[in-house]
Order: C-alpha cells, then structure tokens, then sequence
C-alpha cells in the first residue's frame, strides 16, 4: 500500500524483529502517553508490553508489522479476535499507518470470527470509535500506588469489518 509519500507492507513480524518492536512500542508509549495518564499508568503500560511478552507473540505468530522503506514504523496483534499492541512511531502517526494496520488485522480476524474486540487506551479510542467501535463496558485497573488505568472495552461486528474492508 501507498500512504502519504510512502511504501507500506504490511506482514507477519519474526522473532528479529523482537527488539525494533519492543523499541516501537516503549518509544510510542514514553512519547505519546504522558500527555494522558500519569507516570505510574505510563510505566504500567510499558511493563504490559515488554520485550519477552512481545517475543511470546511473535513466537505464536500473533504480531504484524507495517514497513517503510525496510524500517517497522508500525504493529499490532492479535490473540483470536482481541486486537492489542497497535502502535505507530509517533512520527509516522496521523498519516493513516494506524487505520491500515487495524484494517488488516479485523480482515484477519473477519475470516474466522463474528466480532473484533479492543481494549481502548485515551490516545487510540477516538480512532476506534470512528471506525465503528462501541464501547461494551469501563474498566479500570490499579496501575500504581498512586494512579488508576481507565480504559474502554470496545467491539465490532465482523459484518461491519467484511463490509468495510
């Protein structure tokens, strides 16, 4: 695919690429999030995707990688019909990256299920929504000491995605 200047593919990540994801996601994470949650949520959200919970996915061949010029500049993964880690280098969002990737993995998850579901952090969720997902419940989790993750819990009918797509 062709986006704003560049040249995309879009492919099943291998375990090579463990260490630029896990670099993607932390940078992403200590770039982007601060300006959402507090500290303890953003240290929290970088435990939850750390470099050997990466590798296990890889490994499960649940992670997707989208490539520009050679270099992963975004990810995403899935686990059944759960859409996690979809992440975009802060300086290739807003170009569509995020869209194409979450395109590509309810395709995916489009042929086998009837439902893509989401766990929606504050930066993503307005992306979602505007992509047809619904918030199903509120959850929160104790992050730290000090600071509390609230997140959405969002799905999408598989006949929207088959439809869309």
């Amino acid at each position: 695919m062709t986006g704003e200047g560049y040249l995309w593919r879009y492919e099943r990540a291998v375990t090579d690429d463990t260490d630029k994801i896990t670099e993607l996601v932390s940078e992403t994470i200590r770039t982007v999030y601060p300006q959402y949650y507090p500290s303890g949520v953003v240290e929290f959200f970088c435990l939850l995707h750390r470099r050997d919970q990466i590798e296990k996915d890889i490994q499960e061949g649940n992670v997707r990688v989208l490539r520009s010029c050679g270099k992963i500049i975004g990810t995403g993964t899935l686990n059944g019909h759960h859409i996690t880690r979809v992440f975009v280098m802060p300086e290739h969002q807003h170009q569509g990256c995020g869209t194409y990737i979450m395109h590509e993995l309810e395709r995916e998850i489009g042929e086998k299920y009837s439902s893509a579901v989401l766990d929606a952090s504050l930066p993503a969720s307005c992306l979602y929504e505007k992509m047809g997902y619904c918030t199903v419940r509120h959850e929160r989790i104790k992050a730290a000491e000090d600071a509390v993750l609230a997140y959405e819990v969002m799905e999408k009918n598989c006949v929207i995605i088959l439809l869309t797509n």
